[in-house]
């Protein structure tokens, strides 16, 4: 989540929030792997989808979702912006907005991830 975080501050995005689940769990005496929520955007990628559908916000600012399985292993999980345009019914006049998010979330992922 640190690298993500980078990345995201270093493309000139805000992170608004970071949540750590397992923290909570543990205050109040239970169990909980790492798990951890990024909330992060930019005004100037998002405001266009909620001109088109203010309920948008309900998704948005977008969110990044890391924990560790049973394994060990570390997984980083987001909606995607398509998704999400899909789910509140935008049309085509946010599409290239909605790529765009689309494109910049997953080489955010890949950098953080260190599969890119």
């Amino acid at each position: 989540m640190d690298r993500l975080e980078a990345e995201i501050k270093a493309k000139g995005m805000a992170v608004f929030a970071r949540i750590d689940h397992a923290a909570g769990a543990a205050a109040v005496g239970m169990p909980l792997r790492p798990t951890e929520v990024l909330i992060f955007g930019a005004a100037k990628a998002g405001t266009p989808l909620m001109q088109a559908d203010q309920a948008v916000g309900i998704d948005l600012p977008l969110k990044a979702l890391a924990y560790q399985d049973s394994a060990g292993k570390v997984w980083l999980a987001y909606n995607d912006p398509r998704w999400i345009a899909h789910r509140h019914g935008l049309g085509a006049a946010v599409a290239p907005n909605v790529d765009a998010m689309a494109k910049a979330l997953e080489v955010l992922a890949g950098d953080a991830a260190g599969s890119r």
